[in-house]
């Protein structure tokens, strides 16, 4: 099931559950755990992405290894809301993470790169460091944001 739905993706996980958030990127994906109770997200960490048989793969231990329940992807709209090519990449990606068999929630990334690379260069992190954490901090504020919606309701 692919939704952008919160309360619909949330009813199909009733049990709760660990979740991963992706930030997918064309070269890299910004992967992002939160605890069972819904509570917090944190960067977890980065894969660097090749051909999808391996991306797949790479994800489906990292999914089994932590128990996730689901998956939130940051989906990239313009900034009017519109769709663009990378949106329609990104949606492509969803999909084909069909055989890993879990619910997977479309999150709006909108803000999300350019918060973080704010925080970053606030903290007076190098440019170097910040294109290392980036992705990774990325994914855990959208699945944040995603975990925040998914409590409140």
């Amino acid at each position: 099931m692919i939704t952008a739905n919160p309360a619909e993706y949330r009813d199909a996980l009733p049990e709760g559950g660990r979740l991963m958030g992706l930030d997918v990127g064309t070269k890299t994906i910004g992967v992002a755990l939160c605890d069972s109770q819904w509570t917090i997200a944190t960067a977890a960490e980065l894969v660097r992405r090749g051909k999808f048989a391996a991306d797949l793969e790479k994800l489906r231990r990292i999914a089994e290894a932590q128990q996730v329940r689901g998956l939130v992807v940051g989906l990239p709209l313009n900034l009017d809301g519109s769709e663009s090519p990378r949106t329609q990449s990104v949606r492509a990606f969803a999909r084909n993470l069909a055989p890993l068999g879990l619910p997977l929630l479309l999150w709006d990334e909108r803000w999300s790169t350019q918060a973080v690379t704010r925080t970053l260069i606030d903290a007076d992190a190098s440019r170097a460091r910040r294109a290392d954490l980036v992705d990774k901090i990325a994914a855990a504020y959208i699945l944040q944001g995603a975990l925040d919606a998914l409590t409140m309701g």
